[in-house]
């Protein structure tokens, strides 16, 4: 059953840089791009998605559903910061959720059962976060109570600063999915898709 407490916000503005194109286009066997790959993994989990874009990117083009809700991250091209600061003041506006599951774009390799033990433990004073063999990986649930701080952070600060400020709060889960740390950096990278029988 899909979550209503909590939200998922994707952020997916980066240039990508290291990749040499646009990452988010990049094709999975038998899962479409990237970028929709990753999507399609939180679909089952949670009632409302958030994607968070830069300004002059077409949601269609990105192969983004139109029953998802995108948001565009003005200074983008500031870093990682800036589009979760953004992200997360759009849903301050207008969601009820208790907690965002703050995810990567090109991470679409998580375990089914993974979000439903994150969501399990959040409540809107936690922050949960997984750990992969001591790794800090991804979602980040964040609490409404976190909410007011990420909308501070600017530049490339993600939100491990929140994390470090608040530590009384974070609930850490040690899980044995690989997926929660392996993101797309080059397109080597994409190779263990292929083998990794997701």
């Amino acid at each position: 059953m899909p979550s209503n407490d909590v939200i998922a916000l994707v952020l997916a503005a980066g240039r990508g840089r290291r990749f040499g194109n646009d990452k988010r286009l990049a094709g999975l066997p038998g899962r479409g791009t990237l970028l929709a790959a990753t999507l399609a993994t939180l679909r089952p989990h949670f009632a409302d998605i958030r994607v968070v874009l830069r300004n002059e990117d077409d949601p269609a083009h990105l192969g983004i559903a139109t029953s998802i809700t995108t948001l565009a991250a003005k200074r983008a091209d500031q870093g990682m910061g800036e589009s979760l600061a953004a992200g997360i003041r759009a849903l301050s506006a207008d969601s009820q959720a208790h907690s965002v599951a703050v995810m990567l774009g090109d991470m679409p390799w998580l375990s089914e059962h993974l979000f439903s033990l994150l969501c399990s433990r959040a409540s809107d004073r936690t922050i949960v976060r997984p750990l992969y063999r001591g790794k800090g990986g991804h979602p980040v649930l964040f609490g409404r109570r976190f909410w007011g701080s990420l909308e501070q952070l600017t530049g490339d600060e993600g939100a491990r600063s929140v994390v470090r400020q608040y530590r009384d709060a974070c609930i850490e889960i040690e899980v044995q999915d690989p997926g929660v740390v392996r993101d797309v950096d080059r397109p080597a990278d994409l190779v263990w898709a292929g083998c990794s029988g997701r």
